[in-house]
């Protein structure tokens, strides 16, 4: 009993940590490094690429995501161009072709179908001929929204090799996605729903969010039995966040415990609905159907540096570094940022702007927490491989006996050689994640000037 009321003492909803440090922890490279020198002695034999689109047809009301409404006076061509500009520099940077390879490719945003069939084709092509990866025979994942889901640009997609196509749509009830900023009919999402099937695109993702207001347990059940209806290999349950500057940030109180409480409820009855329909749970939001074709590589993994982001959004990892562009969420800002980036010049994209150098103890970090997160679990014996021989406990015995004592660890016992969350430790990821943040890191996101 005592763990149970440690455990629910912890507001279980402070931040999604989807990547280590977060962008609000880079600051300006005065520096300006060269691309070329980041990346000279980085094993690049199992690379992952990312291209960002920065465009949405609408901007969802709980979205901080770094994307700008509509794209006019042919941004879009602008943006590619910059785009292809920014591969050849990044391509160059790279090194000797022969050592070069990508294991995964991703295209996210924004909304990358906000873009028309022609300029997916020709996104491809930034992708495979501008940087050498071979979309035929590694992993590609794009997101898409059911109003640009259409079938001509899903067509080049299929063509094109991508394996896994993410629909963002988050409530199958048009009131719940009225209230959360998202005007859609079901009707037209069934449809995209059907054009997605019918690329025959191998693996079909479905965002879904709880904690919307006026979300029942009954409202949520029929919105997961209607996206178990279209049998998805993956599915993506999503709390919630009002994240300030959005267009939900008016909210009055975004830390509201009773609201903790309901969507730790839906949280559990999603997760418990899932698994009876024969899903696997593969952390705190990925459910992955049973049968579902494989879609990581084999020789990636994403607590692995080798990261390369190309786009103003984009992000990029070395062991040392991680760089990306200036970030914000402020649509005026947004826009500030995109224009920057369409208008440089290619020698511009040669070097380093914004970053986060990475020290030994932030990428122990990092490697922890992207692990930990995971259903799977962290090897003990892998993090002692690649951090010279000292143990997950060793470094941070303080915050794993802390997570054992809440009933949290699989195990209970931070010695283990599997550290493994129990199912009330997913359900708590979004504390889990800021508590291994470093102090360094915490004082400059605190630091960072929302715009």
């Amino acid at each position: 009993m005592t763990t149970l009321t440690s455990a629910h003492r912890v507001a279980p909803y402070q931040s999604y940590v989807y990547a280590y440090p977060h962008k609000t922890a880079y600051r300006k490279l005065d520096d300006r490094p060269l691309l070329s020198t980041l990346w000279a002695a980085e094993p690049k034999d199992a690379l992952s690429l990312y291209l960002h689109i920065p465009f949405c047809e609408i901007r969802c009301g709980f979205c901080n995501l770094f994307t700008r409404i509509g794209a006019p006076d042919d941004l879009t061509t602008a943006y590619l161009d910059a785009l292809e500009r920014q591969a050849t520099a990044v391509r160059e940077a790279l090194g000797e072709k022969a050592t070069v390879r990508f294991a995964t490719t991703a295209f996210g945003g924004g909304t990358p179908t906000f873009l028309t069939a022609a300029e997916l084709e020709r996104l491809c092509d930034i992708a495979e001929h501008g940087m050498g990866a071979d979309l035929q025979t590694v992993p590609l994942s794009v997101e898409a929204s059911p109003a640009t889901a259409t079938a001509d640009r899903l067509a080049v997609l299929a063509e094109r090799g991508t394996t896994r196509l993410s629909l963002g749509v988050q409530s199958f009830d048009d009131t719940e996605a009225r209230a959360a900023v998202r005007p859609q009919r079901r009707a037209d999402v069934e449809a995209a729903l059907g054009r997605v099937r019918d690329a025959r695109i191998p693996v079909l993702n479905i965002d879904l969010i709880y904690g919307i207001d006026g979300q029942t347990e009954a409202t949520w059940l029929r919105s997961l039995d209607a996206a178990l209806a279209w049998r998805p290999e993956e599915l993506y349950l999503y709390p919630l966040y009002i994240r300030p500057l959005t267009g939900l940030g008016r909210r009055a109180d975004a830390s509201d415990p009773a609201w903790d409480e309901q969507r730790l409820r839906l949280y559990r009855t999603g997760r418990d609905h899932l698994l009876a329909h024969g899903y696997q749970q593969q952390s705190m939001r990925m459910f992955r159907r049973a049968d579902a074709p494989p879609q990581g590589a084999d020789d990636y993994a994403c607590q692995t540096d080798g990261m390369i982001g190309l786009g103003c959004g984009a992000r990029s990892y070395t062991a040392e570094l991680h760089y990306s562009f200036d970030y914000a969420v402020g649509m005026h800002e947004i826009r500030s940022i995109i224009d920057d980036y369409v208008a440089r010049p290619a020698a511009d994209f040669a070097h380093a702007e914004y970053g986060r150098r990475m020290n030994p103890d932030e990428s122990r970090r990092r490697h922890l927490l992207q692990s930990l997160l995971q259903a799977e679990g962290l090897q003990a014996a892998d993090y002692r491989t690649r951090f010279g021989g000292s143990t997950p406990a060793d470094d941070f015995r303080t915050e794993l006996e802390r997570f054992a004592e809440r009933g949290w660890l699989e195990s209970g016992d931070p010695l283990a050689a599997v550290l493994r969350l129990t199912p009330e430790g997913l359900a708590h990821s979004d504390a889990i994640g800021p508590e291994l943040f470093s102090p360094a890191v915490r004082a400059a996101m605190a630091a960072y000037e929302r715009k």
